[in-house]
């Protein structure tokens, strides 16, 4: 699972869905496992194939409704399909447990630090075009 969560800020997402496929066979039953669904919710994202990563994200929420990698996956994934009017919403559910919530204070606390410009870039471009201020 940790190997896939890096390759997905690696921009590496066929990599990153083995090693998270890999991890979900391995424990079928963990409870981490909203974990393993909304990191293979990112890496089918990063891939491109954002139904995919929306459906993921759903099933990691099924189990863990307020999950917020999870919904943040489906924000930047519904953006990307276009689904603007479900992004937004799913906006102001993370909003409501993350008031504030601004693209400078997501990329300061979070682990993207650490990722590819690329995956940078695909996800900013998913929270503006849900409507998430700058600052």
């Amino acid at each position: 699972h940790a190997r896939g969560f890096v390759l997905v800020f690696l921009n590496q997402p066929g990599p990153a869905i083995e090693a998270i496929q890999r991890a979900l066979r391995l424990s079928p039953l963990d409870p981490q496992g909203p974990g393993f669904k909304s990191a293979l919710a990112a890496a089918h994202f990063v891939g491109g194939r954002y139904q995919e990563a929306v459906e993921w994200a759903d099933r990691a929420l099924h189990e863990r409704p307020n999950f917020d990698p999870a919904m943040a996956v489906k924000v930047v994934s519904c953006a990307h399909l276009g689904r603007i009017d479900e992004a937004r919403e799913w906006l102001r559910r993370r909003l409501e447990l993350q008031p504030g919530l601004t693209i400078a204070e997501w990329r300061a606390r979070s682990a993207v630090k650490f990722a590819s410009p690329e995956f940078l870039a695909l996800y900013v471009d998913g929270l503006r075009k849900a409507g998430l201020p700058e600052e």
